[in-house]
């Protein structure tokens, strides 16, 4: 073999490591809108890209669509709000264990003027009077944790089936919910920290909050590899392990826009 030949040789071996390496050390996060909307992800994958050299891919979709992705081993890691719903995936074996990360909480946000006259702290007695006035509503409609939440509360006013003729639903990411809603002066749910860092509110405010039952807390999960052999568990492992550690949370704690932090670290607990 010539010395151009062996050349050849040894730099298509030198890439093919390379390109395996990159490979290896790369994951697919299925995650929320509010996650990325909010810009927590922008902070936080950097950091875990620092400590590990792990890059993450984030697919930011409705909790019930990433735990779909997840089902179908499209995801390497789940990261979502919609506890019911993870705890059922984890109980048909497509994770061993779902970890707490954070946790924020959902406002009800509508005109400043709030023409329902909703303003409080009852999320409740807030929707029965939204569908009793036929206030314009805009529901994410799409299956995320947001929407799921929003159900429950809509059946806990007992009007789960009367939501009054305002009530649209949008099947859109938190965002795209909230642009909605400052357009056309509608009521919207919304978790905070896509909130605190929306900025086309318009006539918008928060009305309802401090209800304990706005409560919003987030899960972390490796997807189950002996369900989706090709799913890349030690490194998705690494990253629940990061999230997790004193230094993950950390960096969950230090994220803030305007002085105000937008998600609360409570893995220890």
């Amino acid at each position: 073999m010539n010395k151009l030949s062996n050349f050849r040789r040894l730099a298509a071996i030198a890439f093919f490591s390379f390109a395996t390496t990159a490979w290896s050390q790369s994951i697919t996060l299925a995650s929320t809108t509010s996650t990325e909307q909010s810009g927590l992800f922008g902070h936080l994958l950097p950091a875990f890209k620092k400590a590990s050299g792990i890059d993450v891919k984030a697919v930011a979709v409705g909790s019930g669509q990433a735990i779909d992705m997840a089902r179908r081993g499209d995801a390497d890691v789940l990261f979502v709000h919609d506890q019911a719903a993870e705890e059922k995936f984890v109980a048909e074996g497509g994770s061993l264990k779902r970890q707490p990360v954070m946790y924020n909480d959902f406002v009800l946000v509508g005109p400043q003027s709030d023409p329902a006259s909703v303003r409080g702290k009852d999320i409740v007695q807030a929707l029965k009077k939204l569908s009793a006035a036929g206030a314009p509503f805009i529901s994410r409609g799409d299956k995320s944790g947001t929407h799921a939440a929003e159900l429950r509360y809509w059946a806990l006013a007992g009007v789960a089936d009367q939501k009054g003729g305002g009530y649209r639903e949008c099947g859109c990411g938190m965002g795209p919910a909230l642009n909605i809603g400052s357009s056309t002066g509608a009521y919207v749910l919304t978790d905070r920290g896509t909130w605190i860092s929306f900025k086309n509110r318009g006539d918008l405010a928060v009305l309802v909050e401090g209800d304990t039952r706005l409560y919003n807390q987030y899960g972390v999960m490796v997807v189950n590899p002996a369900k989706h052999p090709h799913l890349k568990a030690a490194e998705a492992q690494q990253f629940v392990d990061w999230i997790t550690s004193p230094a993950g949370q950390a960096s969950i704690a230090g994220y803030r826009i305007g002085g105000e932090q937008l998600f609360f670290p409570n893995a220890a607990k």
